[in-house]
């Protein structure tokens, strides 16, 4: 078995002992290079090792996206919260009980005159902060309601005239009805 045909060319002595050895370390190292399966099965690690790059890198991507969207929105809603906080009026001693729905929850704030007349008029709003609620101009509540409309829960819209067709129209209700 030790008759490889390095060893048959040195006994023929076609090469020498040093040209040998040099053969023999340049052979280990290209395969410690390529790995023991090949060239080929590197180019697949490579690959492999590529896609994985490319993936983490999309991944990476897609947190990055949501982290934004996640801070937009918080910061959004902090920009209502103190819009809503800053031009609060203040409900202070108020005796006259407002019914209002929240969803499809009957709720109750009390109010004074001014203000009950304000709401029924048009000219402030009612919106819901965090599980509070307050009562705001009704340009801020216009504000409120383009960032989030769910947030505004009372905003009557004057009205001057009643319609024409109206069969109840010399009927009117009045603005201190409590129901």
């Amino acid at each position: 078995m030790g008759n490889s045909l390095q060893e048959q060319l040195l006994k023929a002595g076609l090469v020498d002992a040093h040209k040998l050895n040099q053969t023999r370390t340049s052979q280990r190292k290209q395969v410690k290079q390529t790995g023991k399966r090949g060239p080929q099965a590197d180019n697949e690690t490579r690959a492999a090792a590529e896609r994985a790059r490319a993936e983490k890198a999309a991944r990476d991507r897609e947190l990055n996206r949501q982290r934004q969207e996640e801070a937009a929105l918080r910061a959004a809603e902090n920009e209502i919260r103190q819009l809503i906080h800053s031009h609060r009026v203040v409900r202070d001693g108020g005796d006259l009980a407002f019914n209002f729905t929240d969803g499809t929850a009957l709720k109750r704030i009390y109010i004074n005159k001014a203000q009950h007349a304000g709401l029924v008029n048009g000219s402030l709003a009612l919106v819901r902060q965090d599980a509070f609620y307050e009562v705001i101009p009704a340009e801020i509540a216009e504000r409120v309601r383009a960032r989030d409309a769910s947030l505004v829960l009372v905003h009557n819209q004057p009205t001057d005239q009643p319609e024409a067709d109206d069969p109840y129209a010399d009927y009117q209700v009045p603005d201190d009805l409590m129901w």
